[in-house]
């Protein structure tokens, strides 16, 4: 496994000129200087979200000295979303991709990953914002799934969306804001599965994305499942109808 944390000036910008996949920088807020200002326009030209922290946020993370800036690298290589799909269709595939919407626990989305493994999904579709980080915890709650399953991250979910559409995929919201089941619609196809957060939902933007919405039926009084038992249910309900046995 790679270290999961780079530190410093010179470091966090190799590894940003480097084939590492940079997560996210956490930068001191108070910090400029020409070195700094290279490093953030480093981070927008390579489409990697910083943040402004607290010095005492760098300090907690790492003994090291940071100089004022954390990388935080991906021990999960990341795959370009055009190419996982026209993978699937040069084997003859229909592609069958999991897009998540603010799913931000780490151990859903490696017990997510697990599920898309398990069911035959083609890859992960994520954004690099509000999304959990994928390293030893996620990859552990995986089963290490996240090692064998592509995982494409992009800055903005609804353009991602929108690559998968050109590419002659369906798009199916898994929400409980329809009256239709999963089982009832049709699933059968190229297909991207979206699925969002227990507490918000799928945002209204990719809701209104969607070429068609479906839910879980359910007999119990509670009224939500846990993001991750969702996914498996959904991915179960589109293998059942491949006829995959």
């Amino acid at each position: 496994m790679i270290n999961e944390l780079v530190c410093g000036v010179r470091p966090v910008m190799e590894a940003l000129n480097s084939d590492a996949h940079v997560e996210k920088l956490l930068i001191r807020r108070d910090m400029g200087g020409e070195a700094i200002n290279g490093i953030k326009q480093l981070a927008v030209e390579r489409d990697v979200p910083w943040q402004p922290v607290p010095g005492e946020k760098l300090d907690r993370l790492t003994n090291a000295a940071h100089q004022g800036v954390i990388a935080y690298i991906s021990a999960v290589a990341l795959q370009d979303l055009d190419e996982v799909i026209q993978q699937a269709y040069d084997r003859g595939e229909d592609p069958l991709i999991v897009a998540l919407d603010g799913v931000t626990d780490v151990r859903n989305i490696g017990a997510i990953a697990r599920s898309a493994e398990c069911f035959g999904a083609h890859g992960l579709l994520v954004p690099k914002h509000h999304s959990a980080r994928l390293g030893s915890d996620a990859i552990k709650s995986s089963a290490g799934a996240l090692l064998r399953k592509p995982v494409c991250r992009v800055m903005d979910l609804k353009e991602g969306i929108a690559r998968a559409r050109a590419h002659g995929l369906r798009t199916v919201a898994c929400t409980e804001k329809t009256e239709f089941q999963l089982d009832a619609i049709d699933l059968s196809g190229p297909l991207l599965l979206i699925l969002g957060a227990e507490d918000t939902g799928i945002s209204p933007a990719l809701l209104g994305q969607a070429d068609l919405r479906g839910s879980i039926p359910m007999a119990g009084k509670i009224g939500s499942l846990n993001v991750s038992v969702a996914a498996g249910i959904a991915l179960h309900s589109v293998l059942k109808q491949r006829g995959i046995k």
